[in-house]
């Protein structure tokens, strides 16, 4: 049974307000901005594969942010860091397990960003012919990046990369299954509007930190 009783399309639609109303992602309300410039895109991607990691979110938001503000926001500047600093900077920023081995594997992401990319994720979506299935196979080509983190990455650049929308990552659909909004990334797109990538990719942010931080009490208050 839902946690919260969404019985009537009215009800959905109420629902989905209060939790898009604030107009910002997932990645916005964590401090990262969701542009279509490729330091953007590139900490996007960072901030996913460490999502993707096994424990506490707000960690890996955490030693997002602490790549990015140690002066590592591109493909290009963390290519050049030296690897002990990466695994120094992951360490002191609640990074756990092998994080010799997750240094290493953003290390070669990023050099790889930029030999094949020039450092730019928007020409991967050129050499894709903005086509989502040959987005998301060359996306899973890039170290470190499985099909999770490619959800979780999509997820944001949806409201940007309109095309590959709708995007749901399981932590949203998790919720919207919880909450009777759905089952599916195509019934969530339904509730959000056709057509409004940015308003879905608002709704799914919202819905992935109300399963993460198991806020589904409130939303019944």
């Amino acid at each position: 049974m839902p946690t919260s009783a969404s019985s009537t399309i009215e009800d959905k639609k109420r629902l989905v307000r209060r939790l898009a109303g604030g107009g910002r992602g997932f990645a916005e309300e964590c401090g990262f901005r969701v542009t279509n410039n490729p330091s953007s895109l590139f900490q996007l991607l960072c901030l996913s594969v460490l999502l993707a990691r096994r424990g506490d979110h707000r960690r890996a938001v955490e030693a997002a942010a602490a790549l990015r503000d140690a002066g590592w926001d591109s493909a290009a500047r963390l290519a050049r860091s030296l690897r002990a600093d990466r695994v120094r900077v992951l360490r002191e920023h609640g990074q756990r397990g092998d994080v010799d081995a997750l240094a290493d594997r953003l290390g070669d992401l990023a050099r790889t960003v930029v030999d094949r990319y020039r450092g730019d994720l928007r020409r991967l979506r050129a050499v894709a012919h903005h086509d989502p299935a040959a987005e998301r196979r060359l996306l899973t080509e890039l170290p470190a990046v499985d099909a999770e983190v490619v959800d979780l990455f999509l997820r944001e650049a949806q409201a940007l990369w309109r095309e590959v929308a709708p995007v749901a990552d399981r932590h949203a659909l998790a919720a919207a299954r919880r909450l009777g909004l759905g089952r599916s990334a195509d019934d969530l797109a339904g509730l959000a509007g056709s057509g409004e990538s940015e308003r879905l990719a608002w709704l799914v942010g919202a819905l992935a930190r109300v399963d993460l931080e198991k806020r589904y009490a409130e939303l019944n208050a």
